[in-house]
């Protein structure tokens, strides 16, 4: 069975193409600047050349067709024809109380429609994409895999706030957790590796990037996470603020004359490691500026890890301890650094990291310390697997029936 799998922003689509019989992928692209001048395709087959290629493409049906012109394209293509694809699987930010991915069609459509209010710059392409696809691809099944799906299992007196109950009710205002297909993929990669059942362990993992969020993982269960109502909650990331006190937005609107629209550029754009280095939102960059000792950077940095720290602390604390700590994502996967600063002062908990093995970059690897009682890893995510591992199953669920 071969399964398309793909992301759709608001300018951009991200594709790739799974051979599931062997979980192997065939091609990776990018068509990006949807409904601008120079829209660019950059198609990359598995064992052959890149193709990039500008393009005219206006809207998601489009870049979709050229998407799909690039896999059946006799020099640089993976397959014949698009009769070859036999399911597609869709990422989608938002999927409210959706407790796992999904089959679509009328009704989980109008779900997902409903929930455009809680991620308008996610969810709406995502809708647009599947639009695409039943055009493109009539008849062929489609699923929509969400990022907040894997966190519907957190007990309500971790995701509830504390607001009167009629008005969070009203408004659908509870914490829902993002990366969740991420944080699934490293921690069942995870337990595989320890040769352990997923269902008895204790496991955080740390999804350290531009965009960040630790999971705590009970039981093969998302038991807390540190993203909320929306992904800007939780750590310092790139452009985000993370955690902070309400108060402080109402004041700065009235101090500052700020509108909601304008309050939310700062917090979700210019804010972060970006706001508080005044250097980047790149942690290579932050790294590079603290040698060159710029007291900004190294605060921004520290920042950071001591947020990091904090959670990986209480979340042991919530789960009763800890068996596996898991880094992956961008930061997590390509800085020893980070992740040596992370680990330091947790010899308590018995988590420690062996210098030499925690010299790796986008590798798989346990980076575990001899005598530690916990076992830490890097892993790097493959969201996309997950999303055509959803999609196969749901699509032979179907066929059983």
């Amino acid at each position: 069975m071969k399964i398309l799998v793909l992301n759709c922003g608001s300018s951009s689509v991200k594709y790739q193409i799974f051979d599931m019989a062997r979980e192997k992928s065939l091609a990776r692209g990018l068509l990006e600047r949807i409904g601008l001048e120079g829209s660019l395709l950059t198609h990359r087959p598995a064992g052959k050349d890149k193709l990039v290629r500008e393009v005219e493409a206006p809207d998601h049906e489009k870049a979709i067709r050229y998407c799909l012109e690039a896999l059946t394209d006799p020099e640089y293509g993976v397959i014949r024809d698009f009769g070859e694809i036999q399911g597609v699987g869709h990422r989608v930010a938002h999927g409210g109380d959706f407790p796992g991915s999904v089959l679509l069609n009328a009704d989980t459509k109008a779900r997902i429609a409903e929930l455009v209010a809680l991620a308008p710059l996610h969810n709406a392409p995502a809708l647009r994409g599947i639009s695409a696809c039943e055009v493109l691809l009539p008849g062929i099944p489609q699923a929509a895999c969400f990022d907040t799906a894997f966190h519907q299992s957190i007990p309500d007196y971790a995701y509830t706030y504390s607001l009167p109950h009629e008005l969070a009710a009203k408004h659908r205002i509870r914490r829902y957790g993002f990366h969740g297909t991420s944080h699934k993929y490293v921690a069942l990669r995870a337990a595989a590796l320890t040769g352990r059942p997923f269902e008895e362990l204790k496991i955080i993992t740390c999804h350290l990037g531009n965009g960040s969020s630790i999971a705590a993982i009970k039981n093969g269960q998302s038991y807390d996470t540190s993203m909320g109502f929306t992904p800007l909650a939780g750590l310092t990331m790139g452009t985000r603020c993370g955690d902070l006190d309400p108060a402080v937005v109402t004041f700065l609107m009235e101090k500052e004359g700020y509108s909601p629209r304008e309050m939310e550029d700062i917090l979700n754009k210019r804010s972060g490691i970006l706001g508080l280095s005044g250097v980047s939102s790149d942690f290579r960059d932050i790294e590079t500026a603290m040698d060159d000792g710029n007291p900004r950077a190294r605060l921004a940095w520290n920042v950071f890890v001591h947020g990091v720290r904090k959670y990986i602390g209480a979340y042991t604390a919530v789960l009763g301890g800890l068996d596996i700590l898991v880094f992956t994502a961008g930061l997590g996967e390509n800085s020893p650094r980070a992740r040596e600063a992370i680990c330091q002062g947790f010899e308590y908990l018995g988590l420690r990291i062996d210098p030499q093995k925690n010299d790796v970059r986008g590798e798989e690897r346990e980076i575990t310390a001899a005598g530690a009682r916990v076992r830490t890893f890097v892993i790097p995510t493959n969201e996309e697997l997950m999303i055509a591992r959803d999609t196969r199953a749901l699509i032979e669920g179907q066929k059983a029936r």
